[in-house]
């Protein structure tokens, strides 16, 4: 009886960070593949309508949200550098599934936009981060964009719940 009560537990507790793997593999590979398909396919500066106000459009970030902060690309890549090593070390004590996803997103989204710092020019951190997806009354953004954003939302839903008392 106590082992079969010990085996789901440890079978949860290797299970999440697995699972926090794979989403991190998938953001980056969606981010990466789309952000190409952006490059290769709109360089040429003209736009794609898709529907409404949606369209594709290819833009150079050197800043962070909302192009702020433009010319400190080695700070903001630390920055996120420092937010992957601890999410990912933080994620290992987690026993909640929604913690494991949200920090999968955060962590996959940050990861894409970072090889963008350091592989997108010849300086260290000082690559732009390619941006495409352009509803034109919001600021452009990505796949990584999204990731980020969606994880947060889902960590600051995750707390709310976790400190409403139960009844």
């Amino acid at each position: 009886m106590i082992v079969a009560t010990d085996r789901p537990a440890r079978h949860r507790a290797l299970g999440l960070p697995a699972v926090t793997a794979l989403i991190v593999s998938a953001v980056v590979l969606a981010d990466q593949l789309t952000k190409h398909w952006a490059v290769s396919h709109l360089g040429d500066g003209h736009t794609v309508h898709i529907v409404w106000t949606l369209r594709w459009n290819l833009s150079h970030n050197t800043g962070m949200a909302f192009s702020q902060g433009r010319g400190i690309g080695p700070v903001i890549g630390v920055v996120a550098l420092l937010v992957v090593v601890g999410l990912g070390l933080s994620v290992r004590k987690s026993e909640h599934p929604a913690t494991a996803v949200a920090a999968g997103l955060i962590v996959g989204g940050a990861i894409g936009n970072l090889g963008d710092r350091v592989f997108r020019d010849d300086g260290w951190f000082r690559g732009a981060v390619v941006d495409f997806i352009d509803f034109q009354w919001f600021p452009i953004f990505n796949i990584a964009d999204s990731a980020i954003t969606i994880g947060g939302v889902l960590f600051v839903l995750w707390s709310l719940l976790q400190s409403q008392p139960s009844s």
